[in-house]
């Protein structure tokens, strides 16, 4: 069944914007937000005035001066002034789930149009700022002093798979170096480089370990960007969209416990429930999907998603890449935009963007990214380690 079966209309993604990640001195979180809003107006073929409601995914007001950012995207049109926006949080999942607020907004009949963005500025903040931030989205450490941040945690979840499953370092490396190549081709990325799988096997000087047994390569970055994208209904739709439309076939959301010595740290549970939830709600399985787009914060993160997604059974996961799978040319490539590992991580904007490269897949519009000719898409965005999940399946009309 449908999604326009089970509720009566379609979720189209009409436009998007889409800013480069990495440090962006010249950009304001303002600056930002208006930029890929207008862009993403501007594609998708409405006016402004037409926008009902505006969803802004953001984690970490307090990185900037200004924290109150809701009304920000109002700066991009005077038609939308008085448009109802709400700032919507779930830590690095802060965008998927703005993504989600929109869609449940149409479904539920209260707008036919909306607008949703994601973004964030970090790296003005210093190093210490920035950590001690984004550890406010851990039951234990929040609050606490860390040297190693959010890299410590899932150090903790790769020794713990490494006890079990055994060794596993060199599976992260080609994970990394799999990302970076990704990244080269896309232009928005904050790492565009390939470093190659040596480099991203091996602990170096220009490599060092940064937790546990994550070296450098195995982290995203600290990074500034936004995405944008607009929401319409089947019937409020325009046709003078920049490009064709994609359809949100299917959603999942699942939230785990608090703190994460209640779970087991290497089954990411939650997160395979809104994989579940998103793909019954699509009406298709793994089989039927051309490409992932997958929260890749830390190469073990990625590795458990083909575990998790289903593509290989617990343990096994570096079958999935010592045979080729999640390549570009393989039978599910994973992360072609270079994941958070290359593109880079401005909190608030991975969900967005992620669904934003997807649809350019969908479109035939993602440039030197292009696959050929897909046609089903399923984005992952998670918060904490593995705490708030996030699952929506695309497909190009």
């Amino acid at each position: 069944m449908s999604l326009k079966e089970q509720f009566g209309t379609d979720v189209l993604l009409t436009g998007w914007g889409h800013s480069r990640f990495g440090k962006l001195t010249d950009d304001t979180l303002e600056s930002l937000i208006v930029r890929v809003a207008a862009e993403a107006i501007g594609n998708s073929g409405v006016d402004a005035a037409q926008i009902d409601e505006i969803y802004l995914g953001q984690f970490n007001s307090g990185l900037v001066p200004l924290g109150f950012p809701s009304s920000l995207a109002l700066q991009t049109d005077p038609a939308l002034a008085n448009v109802p926006a709400t700032r919507v949080e779930n830590a690095c999942a802060s965008g998927s789930a703005a993504f989600q607020q929109g869609v449940k907004a149409i479904l539920a009949g209260t707008a036919r149009t909306v607008l949703v963005i994601g973004a964030e500025k970090m790296t003005d903040a210093s190093p210490e700022l920035v950590g001690a931030a984004l550890l406010g989205a851990d039951y234990d450490l929040a609050g606490q002093p860390s040297t190693s941040g959010f890299a410590g945690l899932f150090a903790v979840v790769a020794g713990a798979y490494e006890d079990r499953y055994g060794a596993i370092g060199d599976v992260l490396g080609s994970i990394a170096a799999k990302n970076h190549r990704n990244g080269v081709d896309n232009p928005f990325a904050q790492l565009r480089r390939d470093l190659g799988e040596d480099f991203c096997r091996t602990v170096s000087d220009k490599n060092p370990i940064v937790a546990g047994m994550l070296r450098r390569t195995d982290c995203s970055p600290v990074s500034d960007g936004a995405a944008a994208l607009v929401l319409s209904t089947d019937t409020a739709r325009s046709a003078g969209a920049a490009t064709d439309p994609v359809r949100l076939a299917g959603f999942g959301h699942a939230n785990d416990f608090l703190p994460a010595a209640r779970r087991d740290p290497t089954e990411f549970a939650a997160t395979r429930v809104s994989f579940e939830r998103a793909l019954r709600m699509a009406g298709v399985g793994l089989d039927d999907l051309d490409f992932a787009e997958v929260h890749d914060c830390f190469t073990i993160a990625e590795l458990i998603m083909y575990e998790v997604m289903g593509l290989t059974a617990p343990g096994e996961g570096r079958r999935a890449v010592e045979e080729g799978w999640v390549y570009r040319d393989g039978k599910l490539p994973v992360n072609v935009s270079g994941g958070l590992k290359a593109k880079g991580h401005p909190v608030g904007a991975t969900g967005v963007s992620q669904h934003v490269v997807s649809a350019m897949q969908l479109t035939g519009t993602a440039g030197d990214m292009q696959l050929p000719a897909p046609r089903r898409a399923v984005v992952q965005n998670m918060g904490g380690v593995g705490v708030a999940n996030y699952v929506s399946v695309l497909e190009a009309l």
